[in-house]
């Protein structure tokens, strides 16, 4: 997933972490877009005609799509298109520091003409429409791995994916709950807060962390659906705690987007908290985020 994994479990046997990290390689291989023989890559090239799919893949699309009605727009898996204009071509360790030119953005078309077919598990994609996953995958993956752990007999479990971080269960010995560091966006290495979680995520969303200039504009893999273009409202990073690390990944993408008050609001309305780290490095602090720090 172009990013680096972390799994930790609370008893169980070693085999417990091996099938997680054989899962986490099993969901890449279905969702990537970087790979032709992915099942998103199959439901892309069959945009125009119905696509059958697994139940794993069926969920994630359909989460997707639910995600789009829910934020308004906001959060919008149909921006594949935007990405690659943007530069997004290929996946980010290929992308160079600055590609050398601009293309024209390309504002993403919405979810509206997708068909899903929940009894026969089919994805019908309009002509034209092509989905990027990597705005959810990583949530839902983390969220996935760590029931699978439970399962598995684990008493406890801990998925990170790239920062989006996944605990479920009993906490490591001598912890009456799990804790997880809040590095400051800005400044990778220093810890702005650290949080107590009994069962949850957090999960951050960076215009930072995945940028590159073209034609001596800075770019970044956070698209606004309306523009077509990288999203600046004034949110450089967003920091969002819940109940599950897909619905957080979520509201932190579309926060980015929609900017500090709307963004806000959204919080309030998906009942979840965090932070939002504008421009400048100024730290808003979400309702509700005192319950969850240390």
């Amino acid at each position: 997933m172009g990013t680096r994994v972390r799994l930790g479990a609370v008893g169980g046997s070693r085999r417990v972490l091996d099938d997680a990290r054989h899962l986490v390689l099993a969901c890449e291989e279905r969702w990537s877009r970087f790979r032709p023989e992915s099942e998103l890559s199959r439901i892309n090239r069959g945009a125009g005609r119905r696509t059958l799919v697994t139940f794993d893949t069926f969920a994630l699309v359909e989460a997707a799509v639910d995600a789009w009605c829910l934020t308004a727009g906001r959060f919008d898996p149909t921006v594949l298109p935007a990405l690659i204009a943007a530069g997004y071509d290929r996946t980010f360790e290929e992308v160079p520091t600055d590609i050398g030119r601009r293309r024209p953005p390309c504002p993403a078309p919405g979810c509206a003409g997708i068909e899903l077919d929940r009894g026969l598990g089919m994805v019908t994609l309009p002509p034209g429409v092509t989905l990027d996953l990597g705005g959810l995958a990583k949530g839902h993956t983390a969220d996935l791995v760590t029931a699978a752990m439970r399962e598995a007999g684990a008493a406890g479990a801990m998925a990170d994916l790239g920062g989006d971080v996944r605990v479920t269960g009993e906490p490591p010995a001598a912890s009456t709950a799990w804790e997880v560091g809040i590095d400051a966006p800005h400044r990778p290495g220093l810890e702005l807060f650290r949080v107590r979680l009994a069962d949850g995520a957090v999960v951050t969303s960076s215009a930072l962390r995945r940028s590159w200039t073209a034609a001596g504009q800075r770019m970044h893999h956070l698209i606004d659906p309306l523009t077509g273009a990288p999203a600046h409202r004034g949110v450089a990073a967003a920091v969002v705690i819940g109940a599950e690390a897909a619905s957080a990944e979520v509201v932190a993408k579309a926060a980015v987007v929609a900017g500090r008050e709307d963004g806000a609001e959204m919080a309030r309305a998906f009942d979840v908290s965090g932070l939002l780290v504008g421009d400048d490095g100024t730290v808003h602090v979400l309702e509700g985020f005192e319950a969850f720090a240390s």
